[in-house]
């Protein structure tokens, strides 16, 4: 049975989530309340199942989830999800799920950015190599969505991409530390490091990290006027192309 472990999130966390005030969120906006697909972890062992073949009890945590509010229609729609499409329990399951416009232009922002800082971070370990200096490259993030969603599934999306951004952040500072660390041994016991070539490569290191920042921001999410608040079935099944960091 699924883990009932309460997550603990500040007020400032929670607000940074669903887009409520810290003040309002402190007193009435607890995600594990709000949404009993993040309590129960039916996604989680959705995902689990799914990834080992077990179509049944992919279907029984997926349909337990939608049930308690999920409605991620894109995320439905990976590579992952695919050999469930044709599965008439997948089906009926997927066609209860409702979603507003304006959450579908989140939700689809929310995966591509998943995508976008994977690649970045490939990028980024691959810049990295080789360089003499000592210095750290911090991974840059895309400013979460602050607007209040219209339903709470956006908020799981909300917090796998914060989980996915924590994730990759970290593994990317692991492994700059121990190339930092390393120069700095160099540094000391072999006359030979070259100096210029280090303070060159942290010149450079600084100019990627600017333009990643700056890539970083612009990536916001930006509201689309006009986009609809009206709780609407989720598009066919088979429509949706899943986000690519292209």
């Amino acid at each position: 049975m699924p883990s009932r472990r309460r997550a603990e999130h500040s007020p400032g966390e929670v607000s940074a989530l669903c887009g409520h005030s810290p003040g309002r969120c402190a007193g009435d906006c607890d995600l594990d309340a709000r949404d009993p697909s993040v309590r129960d972890g039916r996604i989680f062992g959705g995902v689990l199942a799914v990834a080992h073949g077990q179509a049944d009890q992919a279907v029984f945590h997926l349909d337990a989830a939608v049930a308690a509010g999920f409605n991620d229609c894109v995320t439905l729609h990976a590579a992952l999800f695919r050999p469930l499409h044709h599965d008439p329990r997948f089906r009926a399951l997927y066609q209860r799920m409702r979603i507003t416009e304006a959450d579908l232009d989140e939700l689809f922002w929310l995966h591509q950015e998943m995508q976008l800082m994977a690649r970045d971070a490939q990028r980024a370990t691959v810049d990295n190599m080789g360089r003499l200096d000592t210095g750290v490259s911090l991974l840059p993030q895309a400013p979460m969505p602050t607007r209040e969603p219209n339903t709470l599934g956006v908020l799981v999306t909300r917090i796998d991409l914060a989980a996915t951004q924590t994730a990759l952040q970290q593994a990317a500072l692991k492994l700059d530390f121990q190339r930092s660390s390393g120069n700095t041994s160099l540094s000391l016991i072999d006359d030979s490091w070259d100096y210029t070539r280090a303070e060159r490569d942290a010149w450079y290191a600084d100019d990627l990290d600017s333009q990643r920042l700056r890539a970083a921001e612009a990536r916001a999410f930006v509201e689309r006027p006009g986009a609809g608040t009206t709780l609407l079935p989720c598009p066919p099944l088979g429509s949706i192309i899943y986000p690519s960091p292209a």
